[in-house]
C-alpha cells in the first residue's frame, strides 16, 4: 500500500508538471481548479500524517485537508516539491506506525478498522481517485490501474457503504462484478449494510436482487461519482441500486 500511495501520488504530480495552467478547471469537483486540487491532496496526506502519528489517544484533526493545503504554494515548482514533501510525510508516520496501530477516522461506525493500516489503505484510493480529477482536468484520463480499482470497489463498499443503521426498505442483496473475476456481495437489512466477498457458483447464482458489472475501474469510478451509475452494466431490480446510491447513513 505504502509503494501504491507513492505512486498514485507520483502520476498526480506528473499531471500538475503537464498542466499548460494550474488553474484549468476540474470538471470532476465543482468549483476547484487544479491548484486547489493539488492542495486538497497534499493537506489530506499531511492531516493524515498528524492523525497516525498522534495515535489511538489523538482525535478528530481541528483542520480539514483543505484547510490544511491552503499553505500549498501557488508557483508550480514550489507546489510540485510541496506536494512530494506531503507524500513522504505521510510515508514516514504509515511507516513509523505499522498497519495495526489504532488512530482516529471518520469511517469509525463501519467495518473498516480504525487503524494505520487501513488509514494507507484508503489513501491509496484518494490518490487514484484524484488523479483520475486531475488527468480529466488536462483532458488525459487513463483507467484506474486493475490493481487498484479492485481493492477500490471493495475498500469503498467496506468503508463508504457498510452501517448499523437501518435499511429503510425491504431486505435486499446487490452484487457487484469486475470484469477481472472479482465479485463482492452487499447485504441491506434492518441490520444495516455489510460487504463480503464472492465466489460466484451454485446457488449464489441468481440470489441478488440487483446487481453492477463492469471493469474494476469503471465500478471504482462509478461508486466515487466520477461516473454515471448508467455507464457500469445493471441488472435486475435497478429501482434498488438507486435507492442504495442515494440512501443517506
Amino acid at each position: 500500500m505504502l509503494e501504491l500511495v507513492d505512486e498514485r501520488s507520483a502520476t498526480f504530480r506528473a499531471v500538475v508538471r503537464s498542466a499548460s495552467d494550474v488553474g484549468v478547471q476540474v470538471p470532476t469537483c465543482p468549483g476547484w481548479t487544479l491548484l486547489d486540487l493539488a492542495r486538497h491532496l497534499g493537506g489530506g496526506q499531511r492531516r493524515w500524517a498528524a492523525v497516525v502519528s498522534a495515535g489511538p489517544e489523538g482525535g478528530k484533526p481541528a483542520q480539514s485537508s483543505s484547510e490544511i493545503g491552503g499553505s500549498g504554494p501557488a508557483d508550480r515548482e514550489a507546489l510540485l516539491e510541496w506536494l512530494s514533501e506531503s507524500t513522504q510525510e505521510l510515508l514516514g508516520a504509515l511507516r513509523e506506525a505499522g498497519p495495526d496501530r489504532g488512530c482516529w477516522s471518520w469511517w469509525g461506525h463501519t467495518e473498516s478498522p480504525q487503524t494505520s493500516g487501513a488509514v494507507g489503505r484508503h489513501q491509496v484510493h484518494e490518490a487514484a481517485m484524484h488523479t483520475y480529477d486531475a488527468q480529466l482536468a488536462v483532458g488525459d484520463t487513463q483507467p484506474v490501474p486493475a490493481a487498484i480499482a479492485a481493492d477500490g470497489v471493495e475498500e469503498f463498499n467496506v468503508t463508504c457503504g457498510t452501517t448499523t443503521q437501518a435499511w429503510p426498505y425491504e431486505r435486499a442483496v446487490v452484487d457487484i462484478h469486475a470484469s477481472e473475476g472479482q465479485s463482492w456481495r452487499v447485504t441491506l437489512s434492518a441490520a444495516g449494510a455489510s460487504v463480503s466477498r464472492l465466489a460466484i457458483s451454485g446457488s449464489d447464482i441468481g440470489a441478488a436482487d440487483a446487481s453492477v458489472s463492469g471493469t474494476a475501474s469503471d465500478l471504482m469510478l462509478m461508486f466515487y461519482g466520477r461516473i454515471p451509475l448508467e455507464s457500469v452494466e445493471l441488472g435486475g431490480d435497478v429501482e434498488v441500486l438507486t435507492r442504495l446510491r442515494e440512501w443517506d447513513t
